[in-house]
């Protein structure tokens, strides 16, 4: 579930190892590249957190989070 926490929403995902998670962070870099919105992402080993937010509506969440949100949560 995402939650929304200092002004990002932000989720994490676990995956089976490694290479999943990579995987899946290609999967969100081609879907936010077409949306022209980039999240935070982090990752060590097979786990993955994202932030997003919005940059240019001053670093809050926005429509345009959430719908990036429901976009990555139809990968996983």
């Amino acid at each position: 579930m995402w939650k929304e926490k200092e002004n990002k929403l932000e989720k994490d995902f676990v995956f089976d190892d490694f290479n999943s998670a990579i995987d899946f962070i290609n999967k969100v870099a081609v879907i936010s590249e077409k949306k022209d919105h980039h999240p935070e992402i982090y990752n060590i080993y097979n786990r993955v957190n994202i932030k997003l937010s919005t940059h240019d509506m001053g670093d809050i969440v926005t429509e345009k989070d959430h719908d990036l949100a429901s976009e990555i949560d139809k990968i996983k």
